[in-house]
């Protein structure tokens, strides 16, 4: 497995893929420890969504390999897939309930755990209303158990405080969908990697953080012109033909200054927009406001390169733009994801082959919460507020229409701030680890002891489960049966494997048991459930005829094509690979998308004399969100265990370090130390970078609580912080000038054996 993952780190991807599709391993394994089978499933990280077999030998996760048959992946697997089965069998597995007593966790039953909590839920509603419970939920459940628990949330507790921790990452895209084309759903597929003659991927290091969907370019006969814009010339900016590394948190400009380009150019496809758009003139009129050399003032970005930029995109055969977090995670982030379905609008390219807006998910199944799970929307992308679309749920499920929800509860920063207010006494965090994931950490903590009652569910004993008053053990990835939905909108297969360990039962089968302790409410909106499958036939049943249509789907389909698209239903028994095509519409009242004029504003927590250097947060490839999976899996860690800061060498020259040695760092929230350097011009001067993963160097204790507007994502990317060296006492850092052109791809070696593994690339 060594090989396979420092081959797949390697520079030849001909090779890794040999390796990790056909490990060499697997053919020296001596009969006597070869697998007893294999079991289909789905991996559980990234919403990539690679297709993979659990080898499982006496009732045990051996291996994991993956599935050469599948058209997502083709066999290959990143080193988080290939090594997924360990984490089955980390020493910080929840093996039973714990209920706090005396101030310590201990072991205890279902009944007294399900007891406990049940008693406190109904107590405090019962003082101080149903709203007083909060529940925080995750990317990572099964979209049964996702549609499981926001029946039970919603129509059983009756509270409407409900978010998950996709708020964290994919909000912007979800809000973004909605206001420009009437409903959430990414619209492109990895398919159009293969189709596109043009690829603009922006704030998306898919290198680190989506690595196989850089297959999916090789396969791609056009020979496509790449574009990544990031202020960051990470790993994915060493395949570009064209890097354009703007200004932090600037890109909101950038699309508006291209879309004017491109209407001052007459680049626009006036037959698409007529038919299909509305808005044009107010936008047209709003982009005044945007010409190219204003827009080259604020991004950094020369003016002969915007023309470049958008003369690619609108007169190419076919363009895609796919993003991720550095887009969504912005207080702009709703609106810049609009800016970019503004620019697809105005040139036509979306709905055709290779032609599409492309947001990228986080999570395994950031796509199942979206559809099902209550959050952001009523089930099946219905609005809250729409008397007919509650109406017709309500008839489906066969519940009194009096239960469903008329609005959305607060979002995931907001149920924070009302545990801080006292307005919510109750939480239950379902698969999630807001004390390494949320910003402003200090705020965090000192909210949630301000809580009367702290529930946690997970697989691992997390940070935040270690401050829980009650634990629910819950199955993991392997351990239990349903269906994830990957960022293109496919549905896949994940199987059972092996038992979860000790008492701990599936999140699926603790969110049912749970709900009989409330009278009545198991019988009312779980009628005759016993398995997944269930939960899933309904969902079928509710999402007939949404633009999410999952009723021509079964779980055999799945498996024997390696996933269905949706919408699957009569008029597309296999799914459909794109959205907003002549056959599927947009879902506005009028039917036409909408071209949004919207306005960038520059930051909220700048730079200044005190804190002069702008941090970027975000993740690697060896490692996964808080590492509650993979801080026990000895390879990951070994590549990876620990984070870094990357800082310029002009920077560094100021501060005396080099690679290997150690920095502090400071924002007006707290100070995090000790963090080992990486000096390279990847970053730009006046910006570093520093991954999220890692509680022993929490840098979230230093972002702050700003979030979009619209969606309540944070904003991550762009944190005003001070840098310390203990050559440079005082630690002040004058700032200096931006560089003005492209930053280069080279990177200063780095002098720590341990982690020099960071600098290799994923290359196509």
């Amino acid at each position: 497995m060594i090989n396979a993952i420092k081959n797949f780190l390697g520079l030849d991807i001909k090779a890794s893929k040999y390796a990790l599709s056909n490990d060499p391993m697997f053919g020296r394994i001596s009969d006597a420890k070869k697998p007893d089978k294999w079991v289909f499933s789905t991996c559980g990280y990234c919403g990539v969504g690679c297709g993979l077999y659990i080898g499982v030998k006496d009732g045990k996760a051996v291996y994991t390999k993956g599935n050469s048959a599948h058209s997502v992946n083709m066999g290959t697997l990143c080193p988080k897939g290939l090594s997924e089965h360990e984490m089955i069998t980390s020493s910080n597995r929840l093996l039973a309930p714990m209920v706090r007593k005396n101030g310590k966790l201990q072991n205890s039953s279902w009944d007294e755990a399900f007891t406990q909590v049940s008693s406190n839920f109904k107590s405090i509603s019962d003082k101080h209303g149903s709203r007083a419970i909060g529940v925080l939920s995750t990317g990572q459940l099964l979209t049964e158990e996702f549609y499981t628990l926001g029946k039970l949330v919603q129509l059983g507790l009756r509270t409407n405080n409900y978010d998950g921790n996709t708020t964290l990452c994919m909000a912007s895209a979800v809000v973004g969908y909605k206001q420009s084309l009437g409903s959430d759903g990414p619209t492109g597929s990895y398919e159009d990697f293969q189709h596109a003659n043009v690829i603009v991927l922006v704030g998306a290091n898919i290198s680190d953080n989506h690595p196989i969907l850089k297959l999916h370019i090789e396969k791609n006969p056009n020979k496509p012109k790449i574009i990544v814009i990031d202020p960051r010339s990470s790993k994915t900016a060493q395949m570009a033909d064209l890097f354009v590394p703007l200004k932090p948190r600037t890109d909101l400009a950038l699309f508006n200054g291209l879309a004017h380009i491109v209407l001052e150019q007459g680049w626009e496809n006036t037959q698409y927009l007529k038919a299909n758009c509305t808005g044009l003139g107010d936008l047209r009129k709003h982009l005044q406001n945007y010409p190219p050399q204003e827009v080259a003032n604020i991004t950094g970005i020369d003016v002969k390169t915007l023309y470049e930029i958008a003369r690619l995109i609108a007169l190419s055969p076919a363009s895609l733009t796919a993003w991720t977090m550095g887009v969504n995670q912005s207080y702009m982030g709703t609106d810049t994801v609009s800016a970019i379905i503004n620019l697809h609008l105005l040139t036509g390219q979306i709905g055709r082959p290779g032609a599409a807006p492309f947001s990228i998910t986080g999570q395994c199944n950031a796509m199942g919460t979206r559809e099902t799970g209550f959050t952001s929307s009523l089930p099946g992308y219905r609005n809250y507020g729409d008397e007919k679309a509650a109406s017709q749920y309500a008839s489906i499920v066969n519940v009194p229409l009096e239960i469903i929800p008329t609005q959305r509860g607060y979002k995931y920063g907001e149920i924070i701030e009302a545990i801080e207010r006292g307005e919510i006494k109750a939480l239950w965090v379902v698969a999630t680890n807001p004390l390494v994931s949320f910003v402003n950490q200090d705020r965090l903590r000192k909210a949630l002891a301000k809580l009367e009652l702290l529930v946690v569910q997970d697989a691992f004993m997390s940070d935040t489960a270690q401050l829980a008053d009650v634990i629910f053990s819950a199955g993991t990835w392997g351990e239990k049966e349903g269906t994830y939905t990957n960022s293109e909108r496919r549905c896949n297969r994940a199987n059972k494997a092996v038992n979860p360990p000790g008492i701990a039962k599936s999140d699926f089968d603790i969110f049912l048991e749970f709900s009989s302790y409330f009278e009545g409410v198991r019988e009312l909106i779980y009628p005759s459930w016993t398995s997944p499958a269930d939960a899933f036939e309904e969902w079928k049943r509710v999402s007939r005829g949404q633009l999410c249509d999952y009723s021509g789907m079964s779980y055999e389909m799945m498996e024997s094509h390696g996933g269905i698209q949706w919408p699957c239903n009569e008029q597309f028994p296999l799914g459909s690979p794109r959205l907003y095509t002549p056959d599927i519409g947009f879902r506005t009242y009028d039917g036409k998308a909408k071209l949004l004029p919207l306005d960038w504003i520059p930051l909220q927590e700048p730079e200044n004399e005190k804190f002069p250097i702008i941090l970027n947060t975000g993740r690697t490839v060896e490692q996964w969100h808080t590492r509650t999976k993979t801080r026990e899996i000895g390879i990951l860690n070994d590549l990876a265990p620990e984070a870094w800061v990357d800082i310029n060498p002009a920077d560094a020259h100021v501060l005396q370090v080099k690679s290997g040695d150690r920095l502090s760092l400071s924002s007006p929230r707290g100070r995090v130390e000790n963090i080992v350097v990486r000096v390279t011009q990847t970053v730009r001067e006046g910006d570093v970078f520093v991954p999220f993963h890692f509680n022993t160097q929490l840098i979230n204790q230093l972002t702050p609580s700003i979030f979009c507007p619209k969606s309540g994502e944070p904003n991550y990317k762009q944190t005003a912080v001070q840098l310390h060296s203990i050559k440079v006492p005082e630690g002040i850092v004058m700032k200096p000038p931006k560089i003005s052109g492209e930053i280069s791809h080279e990177t200063i070696p780095m002098t720590t054996p341990k982690i020099v593994s960071l600098q290799h690339e994923v290359r196509v």
